[in-house]
């Protein structure tokens, strides 16, 4: 029985839904399984990996350096996007799928069996960054890929509820890697410190053999499918997809402004905001739990506003979020100063609940209605990487540099989110509010040339 909205639109097009019902569960669990690996990275760069790979420094340095090597991840998201959207969009999304994701598990497992600086010196934060890249790059294509899979399978006035299961698998793995990292951080702190940290990431293998088994199910999208047909038939030459996103760069351009509040937002909520709450009076392992507590405020905001998008549209759905996300900011941090358990639950729901669900929910439609099917793995991974790495991998280190002055003092912090939340509701308000596909899950007919239009989605 298909799960139908008020306008009584199946989530599936065709007569059966039960191939959306795995990619869905693909989707999800896949990106779960992917951002599990990748924010356990995050939490542990700025409590774990500060003292073990750059004790050499002083904690306020060794801090900067964890989260350089947190950054380099980040830098490198928008070159995996190239790559894994080249072959993305010309060889399939299913095949991009399974590799990334043996990507990402192999470099995190490995992780857990990394020597110290103590151990080797120099090569230990050197093998660290080098498997960070590796993360990187893989994540780079990884949500992308997920995303479109949902998204391409879905009838176009249901895409935002249905992408968004790509988008819930994000704050999934950041809850499930809190909880495991908390669970370990509960030992007395040498034993922590010495091996306790090193069992969630091998525990990555195993979550990435889950994984793979759900993804290798599914089919390829019906949408590439379709769009290598047309090129076939019509004798087309492809052109390389990063050209074809390139010759209309505004929808790259604007969406990557668009989603700076929104990473900025994900920023507090991770790796910054862990640190911050550990050094105002919460144990490790209570704010990684409180974190992941509210990572699962976000799972049901998400879902919520993704369905509420799919009704009223992307756009006043998600500058409604910025608006919501920049208001939390200010709260945020008196919340967490107050060292309260009580405190850092209601600043981690609040930010998770308005400054991420709001947005991240209809993200994954917004940005798949920007691009062309031939194009749009290579356009939606781009645009969101570009803005992951200035949101999300320097973000941390812009905090901690307008911290540094006065550690009682987020005032700076909260100048600088809004500024940035300005110019994302600016980018939202010129951005279209419509999809590339018709109501019948074809792609409107139009050259190469002409830039994406189609019908509203209401």
């Amino acid at each position: 029985m298909s799960i139908v909205n008020k306008q009584k639109y199946p989530m599936y097009v065709g007569e059966d839904g039960s191939e959306l019902k795995r990619v869905l569960a693909s989707s999800y669990i896949g990106s779960m399984v992917e951002y599990y690996d990748f924010v356990l990275y995050a939490a542990a760069s700025g409590l774990i990996f500060n003292k073990l790979f750059f004790n050499d420094l002083s904690p306020a340095a060794a801090t900067l350096a964890a989260f350089g090597t947190l950054a380099v991840g980040f830098v490198v998201r928008p070159v995996g996007a190239v790559i894994f959207g080249y072959f993305g969009d010309r060889v399939g999304r299913k095949s991009v799928l399974v590799l990334t994701m043996s990507m990402m598990g192999a470099a995190t497992a490995l992780m857990a069996f990394l020597p110290t600086r103590d151990q080797i010196g120099v090569m230990a934060p050197i093998l660290l960054i080098v498997l960070r890249i590796v993360q990187g790059l893989s994540v780079g294509g990884e949500w992308g890929g997920a995303a479109l899979m949902a998204f391409e399978h879905a009838h176009p006035k249901r895409r935002g509820f249905a992408a968004v299961f790509a988008t819930a698998g994000q704050p999934s793995g950041s809850m499930l890697a809190g909880i495991v990292l908390a669970l370990f951080a509960l030992m007395p702190d040498e034993h922590f410190l010495s091996w306790g940290w090193r069992v969630p990431f091998a525990l990555s293998g195993v979550l990435v053999i889950f994984g793979l088994w759900i993804r290798l199910r599914v089919s390829e999208s019906p949408l590439f499918l379709q769009e290598q047909g047309r090129q076939a038939a019509a004798a087309e030459k492809s052109k390389l997809p990063i050209i074809e996103v390139l010759r209309h760069p505004g929808a790259l351009i604007l969406s990557f402004v668009a989603l700076l509040a929104p990473f900025l937002s994900f920023t507090l909520s991770g790796a910054f905001g862990i640190t911050y709450g550990a050094t105002h009076g919460l144990t490790t392992s209570s704010v990684l739990f409180i974190s992941s507590a509210g990572s699962l405020v976000c799972i049901g905001a998400e879902l919520y506003f993704a369905a509420l998008s799919d009704r009223i549209g992307r756009r006043p759905v998600m500058i409604g979020g910025v608006i919501a996300g920049a208001a939390s900011v200010y709260p945020f941090f008196l919340l967490l100063q107050t060292g309260t358990t009580w405190g850092a639950l209601l600043a981690f729901s609040l930010i998770n609940g308005l400054g991420i669900g709001a947005t991240f929910g209809p993200l994954a439609a917004f940005m798949g209605e920007r691009f062309q099917t031939g194009s749009r793995f290579t356009g939606l991974s781009l645009g969101y990487q570009i803005a992951a790495t200035i949101g999300g991998g320097f973000g941390p280190l812009i905090f901690t540099a307008l911290l540094a002055s006065n550690e009682s003092d987020a005032i700076p912090i909260v100048w600088f989110v809004l500024g940035v939340s300005l110019l994302s509701i600016l980018a939202l308000a010129l951005s279209k509010e419509n999809a590339v596909d018709g109501p019948d899950g074809t792609e409107t007919a139009r050259t190469s040339s002409q830039p994406a239009t189609s019908e509203p989605v209401k």
